[in-house]
């Protein structure tokens, strides 16, 4: 049974950065795409990045350069590394994935973790 936890959130002002972290247990990670997914009060849960099993990556046009997604298959863990933070970033963030690809879209997903606060205010 899939479980995923998230950490890393906090309040952070503009311009700062965090490291997110997610581990999974119950997944053969080293196979899994894994994505970060963001949703901010009153909106739709939104990719931000993800990361292929070969380590291949994207990102959203809203973070890319700013924002690093990275893996550690030893560790069963995806890590989001956050810099140059705008509010715009303030959401709960989470982790998802699956075999070889992610799923198309957020609500493919049946289960989600508890996922972390980020707030981006000064």
């Amino acid at each position: 049974q899939v479980q995923l936890v998230e950490s890393g959130g906090g309040l952070v002002q503009p311009g700062g950065s965090l490291r997110l972290s997610c581990a999974a247990s119950g997944i053969r990670f080293s196979i899994y795409a894994m994505g970060w997914y963001r949703q901010a009060p009153g909106k739709q849960r939104e990719l931000v990045a993800a990361i292929l099993s070969g380590d291949r990556t994207t990102y959203a046009d809203s973070v890319k350069g700013r924002f690093t997604i990275s893996r550690d298959n030893a560790k069963n863990t995806v890590y989001l590394q956050m810099n140059s933070l705008k509010p715009e970033d303030t959401a709960v963030y989470y982790c998802n994935g699956d075999r070889v690809a992610i799923r198309p879209r957020p609500d493919d997903y049946d289960y989600w973790g508890q996922g972390t606060q980020v707030t981006v205010s000064s």
